[in-house]
C-alpha cells in the first residue's frame, strides 16, 4: 500500500465561471482587500498547520490568471483543471492527489475567504470516528412558505446551514466521487448516496459564503482591520548643483540638495512615515548614512522598501500625503510627476497619493532659501487582528 503523502490534503473549488456578485470577473478572482478572494481561502488552508498539501481547481483555460493573481501562493499549491460542473471539479482534484494519496482531505469553496482555525480543527477532529464531517449552523430565524403572501410554515428543528471545508477520508471520498452520479449538490450528498457516515461540528458564522454585492461588501468591511497613521519630517540644505530631486522627480534648479543619497527630502520623510506607521524605526535604521553603500543612492529604493515591509505584514498603504516647505522651487509645474512617480514606486499598494507645498512667507531657514523642508503622513491598513 502506499503511503500517504501528507496526512492532510485540501481541495480549494474555484471553476465556477458566475459573475452574479458583480465585478466583471468570476467572483473567487474578485479582490478582497487588495487581493483575489480565492487568495484569503487557499492562504488559509496554507497557513493550517495539519494541512500539508493544497489543490486549487479552476476552469480549463484559467490556469494563467490563476497564476498571476495567487502571485507568491502559486509555488506553494498545485493547480489543476476542473470539469463542466462542481462535482465534477472536485473529482478531478481528488484524482490528482491519487499518486501520493494523503490520509484524510479537506474540500473547500474558494467563496468562503474565511476558514477560521478552529472550524479545520473540529472537522479534522471528528474524522477519528467518521468517514465525513461537515461544518454547520443550526436554522436560527423563523421559516416560512408563500408566494408573494405567507401560506405555512417549516419546523427548523434539526435543519442545519452546511459550510465548508468540508472533510474526508481520502480514500473513501474518492471512490465515493467515481460512483456518484451526477447531481450532487456537495460533497456531503455524494458520501451519502455512497453509505458513508457524515458527522456534523459547530460551524462558525464568519465563514459566510460570499455570493452576492452585498457579500462582497460584508466580506470587505470584516477583512478591513485597523487603520493606523505614521508621520514623516526631514530637512536637507541647499548645496553646489544645478538639478534636485523631489518626489522622486529631476528638477532643474540653481541649487542642488546635500545628503548622503540623492537627498531627496519628499521621499525622505514619506518613507519615514509609512515605517513610523508599522513600527518599524526610522528611515536611519535602515539606510544608515555612515554605510558607504548609500552614497548617492536614489531613494526610491529606501520608499520602495517601506512598501515592501508593509506588504509583507500583510497592510496595504491607503493614502500618502507629503507637504513641500520651500521658497523654491515651484512645486506646482512638477505636481502631477511627482504624484505618478510616488504612486509607481507604491504600485504594488496602490493609494491615494497627495502632494502639496507651501512656504513659510520669508521665515525660517527655508524662508531665506537655506533648504527644503517635507513632511508627510501615511494611512496603512493592517489586516483584521493585527491591533
Amino acid at each position: 500500500m502506499t503511503a500517504p503523502f501528507e496526512p492532510t490534503a485540501a481541495i480549494v473549488v474555484a471553476a465556477g465561471r458566475g459573475v452574479r456578485a458583480g465585478g466583471g470577473v468570476p467572483k473567487q478572482y474578485r479582490m478582497l482587500a487588495g487581493r483575489p478572494m480565492l487568495a484569503h481561502a487557499a492562504a488559509a488552508l496554507l497557513g493550517h498547520p495539519a494541512v500539508g498539501r493544497v489543490v486549487v481547481v479552476v476552469a480549463p483555460g484559467e490556469e494563467a490568471r490563476a497564476t498571476a493573481l495567487l502571485g507568491p501562493l502559486a509555488s506553494r499549491l498545485d493547480l489543476v483543471a476542473g470539469g463542466p460542473t462542481r462535482q465534477e471539479s472536485v473529482r478531478l482534484g481528488l484524482e490528482s492527489l491519487a499518486g501520493r494519496p494523503p490520509g484524510r482531505v479537506l474540500i473547500h469553496d474558494a467563496a468562503r475567504p474565511f476558514l477560521p482555525t478552529g472550524l479545520v480543527d473540529r472537522v479534522l477532529g471528528a474524522l477519528a470516528a467518521a468517514a465525513g464531517a461537515c461544518p454547520a449552523l443550526p436554522v436560527a430565524d423563523s421559516l416560512r412558505t408563500g408566494d408573494g403572501v405567507v401560506t405555512g410554515e417549516v419546523a427548523r428543528d434539526g435543519l442545519w446551514r452546511v459550510q465548508t471545508p468540508q472533510g474526508f477520508r481520502y480514500a473513501e471520498i474518492l471512490a465515493a466521487h467515481r460512483a456518484a452520479p451526477p447531481g450532487a449538490t456537495d460533497d456531503v450528498a455524494v458520501a451519502r448516496t455512497a453509505g458513508l457516515t457524515v458527522a456534523i461540528v459547530p460551524g462558525d458564522e464568519r465563514a459566510m459564503k460570499v455570493t452576492t454585492a452585498a457579500d462582497f461588501d460584508l466580506a470587505e468591511a470584516l477583512l478591513r482591520g485597523p487603520s493606523v497613521t505614521g508621520t514623516g519630517f526631514d530637512v536637507h540644505r541647499f548645496g553646489p548643483g544645478d538639478h534636485l530631486w523631489l518626489c522622486g522627480v529631476r528638477i532643474p534648479h540653481t541649487s542642488g540638495l546635500v545628503g548622503h543619497s540623492d537627498a531627496d527630502v519628499g521621499l525622505h520623510a514619506l518613507t519615514d512615515a509609512i515605517l513610523g506607521a508599522i513600527g518599524a524605526g526610522d528611515i536611519g535604521a535602515h539606510f544608515p548614512p555612515s554605510d558607504p553603500q548609500w552614497k548617492g543612492a536614489s531613494s526610491d529604493r529606501f520608499l520602495a522598501h517601506a512598501a515592501a515591509l508593509v506588504a509583507a505584514s500583510g497592510g496595504r498603504i491607503a493614502h500618502v500625503d507629503v507637504t513641500i516647505i520651500a521658497e523654491a522651487p515651484k512645486v506646482g509645474p512638477h505636481r502631477a510627476a511627482m504624484a505618478a512617480r510616488v504612486a509607481d514606486i507604491l504600485a504594488g499598494h496602490a493609494p491615494r497619493v497627495s502632494i502639496k507645498a507651501t512656504t513659510t512667507e520669508g521665515l525660517g531657514f527655508t524662508g531665506r532659501a537655506e533648504g527644503i523642508a517635507a513632511q508627510a503622513a501615511a494611512t496603512v491598513c493592517l489586516p483584521a487582528g493585527a491591533l
